[in-house]
């Protein structure tokens, strides 16, 4: 069973890497953060602000909104956040990838985002997608999703967290398309290839092979 729990893992990571090769927004991390909330309890000697209400943290084109959102920062600058749903609700974070018109968008009922490893954590109830432009191609469910915005490779936890009614064993489930298909929508398909048409040789096994 732990076996193959870690070939989920493994096999969700490979495919990560082989669906997201663009690097996401790296202009982000020296953007300022933006806040948005209806009360905010700031500590200037720990560097710790806590936004409760409806928050809404903006960083470049990186975006985290949740019912509280805590904030900290270390002596360099970088920001360490996290933020919780209401209960029975989800919190929501999405950024743009670098040089594409693609969308990273994720739920979780708790959201981490660590600027300065660029690491995202999606905890209990996670969900990540990936959009090009407003078409949704990429689609992954688990109990925890951790998303490495430098490398664009996601790996996704299953097991009891992840169990639900819908989803009583607690498996990850994931929805990835083809990279050529998924980069270029509405793309016409391919004339077909002029000329002659191959002719076929009737078979006399077809349906008739030893086993």
């Amino acid at each position: 069973m732990k076996h193959l729990f870690f070939s989920l893992i493994v096999t969700a990571a490979l495919a990560a890497g082989a669906v997201f090769p663009a690097a996401a927004e790296k202009a982000d991390r020296d953007k300022p953060m933006n806040a948005e909330a209806d009360a905010l309890r700031y500590d200037d000697l720990k560097q710790t602000s806590v936004f409760t209400g409806n928050v809404v943290i903006t960083k470049g084109t990186t975006i985290v909104r949740g019912a509280r959102v805590d904030v900290s920062q270390d002596p360099e600058g970088y920001q360490l956040a996290i933020a919780i749903a209401e209960p029975g609700k989800l919190a929501y974070y999405r950024k743009k990838r670098d040089g594409v018109d693609e969308y990273i968008e994720g739920e979780g009922e708790r959201i981490e985002y660590d600027s300065r490893a660029d690491l995202v954590k999606f905890i209990k109830r996670a969900v990540v997608r990936r959009y090009n432009g407003a078409t949704l191609v990429d689609e992954t469910t688990g109990g925890l999703i951790v998303y490495d915005n430098n490398t664009d490779v996601f790996t996704v936890d299953g097991g009891a967290q992840n169990r639900t009614a819908a989803n009583p064993s607690g498996r990850i489930r994931a929805m990835l398309s083809p990279r050529a298909a998924a980069s270029a929508p509405g793309t016409p398909p391919a004339a077909p290839a002029t000329g002659p048409l191959p002719s076929l040789r009737s078979s006399t096994t077809l349906g008739n092979e030893k086993k």
